[in-house]
């Protein structure tokens, strides 16, 4: 892996939850979702108790809560799928402020927007917590496949390179008198989409070809062994361990 390369969700710190070895963080959060999901959707004081333990994730890891909230917005189109399910849902009808709504439509509704709720907070917390380069080290020390791991690296690292060129194309339309306003100007934007298809092709063929001149033949060399302590798994167990109990609770109750 190069340098770090950091990413606007990542908010620079130094709590216990940042001092975590990303692959310990990756695993708790991948439990706690899979434990969220298998909980009963009947089981609403669980999801309450889950949405705590998150909260006092967040509270150690000095993440405030107008920020974690701001950024769970982008779960905004599955609410607004989650809102029409009572109503084009059928099933047994129950009147609700004068309108006639789905009862499986209603469950349907509070499953989605409690799991995918909590299953969002979980990941903005560890994108909140986590520098992307960190990310990837924490995937190739749980042993995802190296291709994948790779081509996740090259995206991440060339996306701002491609949107930096759309970016320079957007300035030069503008210098020439270019404004987008209506259908007739598609043409203008497909062909700026084209262009930028052939560039981003051009220099990912010289980036390779750098690459392979430098001894490049088929994975990345691992620069940091990041490795964890049992204590620190214990710590990041935490949460997930945690919410394995509410949800057998869950379950049984």
């Amino acid at each position: 892996m190069g340098a770090g390369h950091a990413h606007k969700l990542y908010r620079e710190g130094h709590s216990p939850v940042h001092d975590l070895p990303p692959h310990c963080k990756l695993a708790a959060t991948l439990a706690f979702v899979v434990v969220v999901v298998s909980t009963p959707r009947e089981a609403v004081w669980a999801f309450g108790l889950y949405a705590v333990l998150v909260a006092a994730v967040a509270a150690v890891a000095r993440i405030p809560a107008g920020l974690l909230l701001r950024r769970l917005l982008i779960e905004v189109p599955f609410v607004a799928f989650a809102v029409l399910m009572p109503f084009v849902a059928e099933g047994e009808r129950v009147e609700v402020l004068g309108m006639s709504l789905s009862v499986s439509g209603l469950w349907g509704a509070w499953n989605v927007l409690a799991k995918g709720t909590l299953g969002v907070a979980a990941s903005v917390l560890l994108a909140s917590t986590t520098e992307l380069r960190a990310l990837l080290l924490g995937l190739q020390r749980l042993k995802l496949p190296p291709l994948l791991v790779q081509i996740a690296s090259f995206m991440i690292r060339y996306g701002d390179v491609i949107s930096d060129e759309l970016r320079r194309m957007s300035i030069a339309r503008r210098s020439r008198g270019f404004e987008a306003r209506g259908i007739r100007h598609w043409g203008v934007l497909a062909k700026t989409a084209g262009a930028l298809f052939i560039r981003s092709y051009e220099r990912g063929e010289r980036v390779y070809l750098a690459m392979v001149s430098r001894g490049y033949a088929g994975s990345m060399p691992v620069i940091d062994e990041v490795a964890a302590t049992r204590a620190q798994w214990a710590y990041a167990a935490a949460l997930p361990v945690t919410a394995l109990a509410v949800c057998l609770m869950g379950w049984t109750l």
